[in-house]
């Protein structure tokens, strides 16, 4: 976490205005967070601050966490979690270390994501995690890398890993100088503590 304490306060539910509230209502449809149905998560919370801003940002990453994006939720996953570690994002890891264990990775695995591409990974997800690595670094996927991925997947799967990567890199960004704050059952990562 970068701070430790919320720049923008999440939204309670007695301060929401009939827009805010609108944007959020489908949020709290099948949503489970701490356990309380219809709970909303900070960072939506935080965003219902400039609900047309959450409506398009809801729509853009609902594509990534779709099917439409013709990575496997595995491989989106990887490099969703190696985007949010690179930005040292305690909340978007903690989040998608949750998702990522639904998707198919394991506890271990979640663990050798913060090692990088030389940490026993088969050709195709050491790829992807170094495609997230040179996107981070550079904002640029150099050419053998580009031909590596090319190697495993199709030309929409590698579009659609630099459309994750810079979803989960916007996301890190508002999530790290908002002070978006874990929910209250969660434990923050000790790799990942406030500096």
């Amino acid at each position: 976490m970068r701070l430790n304490q919320p720049r923008i306060s999440p939204l309670s539910d007695d301060q929401l205005n009939a827009d805010q509230e609108a944007v959020l209502a489908p949020l709290r449809l099948n949503s489970l967070v701490n356990n309380h149905p219809g709970s909303v998560l900070n960072i939506f919370r935080t965003l219902a601050h400039a609900p047309k801003a959450l409506v398009g940002f809801n729509g853009w990453g609902s594509y990534v966490l779709s099917k439409r994006n013709d990575l496997s939720p595995r491989q989106r996953e990887i490099v969703v979690l190696r985007t949010g570690y690179l930005c040292k994002s305690g909340y978007e890891w903690t989040q998608h270390h949750r998702i990522g264990l639904q998707s198919g990775l394991t506890t271990e695995e979640i663990e050798r994501i913060k090692l990088g591409a030389n940490a026993g990974w088969s050709a195709a997800e050491a790829v992807l995690i170094r495609s997230a690595d040179e996107l981070h670094a550079d904002q640029f996927i150099t050419t053998p890398t580009w031909a590596e991925l090319e190697a495993h997947f199709t030309p929409k799967q590698c579009m659609d890993v630099v459309f994750t990567c810079g979803q989960y890199t916007q996301v890190s960004m508002i999530l790290n100088t908002f002070g978006v704050q874990l929910e209250r059952t969660e434990t923050l990562d000790p790799d990942l503590k406030a500096y």
